[in-house]
């Protein structure tokens, strides 16, 4: 597997630590354009300035618009991806990547490329002329030139054994009710419905023991959801639990995970109060978007980091 990337971006609101991306102010000025503007050719200036001029192509544009999205969802879209941050994720990206870039790209300012292309080990930079942030406007086949290169060398590149993953910590407390459960009875019926949970949402089961499961996923908004679902089905059984979650990278050994993630996870969980799932800093990060609430419960110091 590989990573390609083109005029992408690893933040989408200025701070000092990435100055390349747009201010607030610049954000709401684009949210206004979507409001009062959509249905026309809004940012072709800005996306495709080498046709800004060309009129056939703005109508287009417009009707594309116009049939991708709402303006209401076009505008949620935009808001959503203004709280996008994966610069705490990009250390860990460990396949072969490629990010491909037009140095006057009005849209991707390009000193965030050449960002990730620092902070991606091993990552290939390519920068390319031009100031068309969509891939199909301009000199196209140079940028498929150098993916179809790129990818040509990595064909028979040995599969890396590391992955980035969402590691979920789940831990039983005990049993609540009147009639509380024998031993027995708890461990069996809390591995039983975790074990359908886990398959519905798509989650791999690293480790079991007595009273404590760990499970990876491919992404952090599902496994939030599928510990959610755990804690709700374990209290109609009576059974009180509390999990914790973090994304980070995972070495792959025998099927199974483990590394840092897997043990800042547990010491999350450790850390939650019961019935609580409890997610770091990065899972928050990765999950923007996602319709997921959270509620801060400051800083706490984890081994290892």
């Amino acid at each position: 597997s590989a990573l390609v990337m083109y005029g992408s971006y690893a933040k989408r609101i200025w701070d000092p630590t990435y100055p390349w991306a747009p201010t607030p102010e610049e954000r709401q000025k684009f949210f206004d354009l979507i409001q009062q503007g959509w249905g026309g050719v809004v940012d072709a200036s800005i996306m495709a300035p080498s046709r800004a001029g060309d009129e056939r192509f703005k109508e287009w544009w417009a009707t594309f618009l116009r049939r991708s999205a709402s303006p209401g969802a076009a505008l949620a879209f935009a808001k959503m991806n203004t709280q996008i941050d994966i610069t705490n994720i990009l250390p860990t990206i460990r396949v072969p990547t490629l990010i491909v870039h037009r140095a006057g790209d009005l849209d991707a300012n390009v000193g965030g490329a050449r960002y990730m292309a620092r902070q991606i080990p091993g990552a290939k930079y390519v920068e390319l002329p031009g100031d068309d942030h969509l891939p199909f406007v301009g000199n196209q086949e140079t940028i498929l030139d150098e993916i179809e290169k790129f990818l040509d060398g990595i064909r028979h590149v040995p599969l890396v054994d590391r992955v980035l993953a969402t590691v979920l910590c789940l831990n039983v407390i005990g049993s609540t009710g009147a009639a509380k459960l024998r031993e027995h009875e708890l461990r069996d019926s809390f591995l039983s419905l975790t074990t359908k949970e886990l398959e519905r949402f798509r989650g791999r089961e690293i480790e079991t023991s007595e009273h404590t499961v760990l499970a990876g996923f491919d992404g952090p908004a599902r496994a939030i959801r599928a510990a959610c679902s755990i804690r709700n089905s374990a209290r109609q059984f009576g059974i009180e639990i509390k999990a914790g979650l973090h994304t980070g990278e995972c070495d792959t050994i025998n099927e199974k995970l483990a590394g840092t993630a897997v043990e800042m996870s547990a010491q999350i969980a450790a850390k939650a109060r019961a019935g609580e799932v409890l997610v770091s800093s990065t899972v928050t990060d990765l999950v923007a978007g996602s319709g997921i609430q959270f509620e801060d419960r400051g800083a706490h110091p984890l081994r290892g980091t």
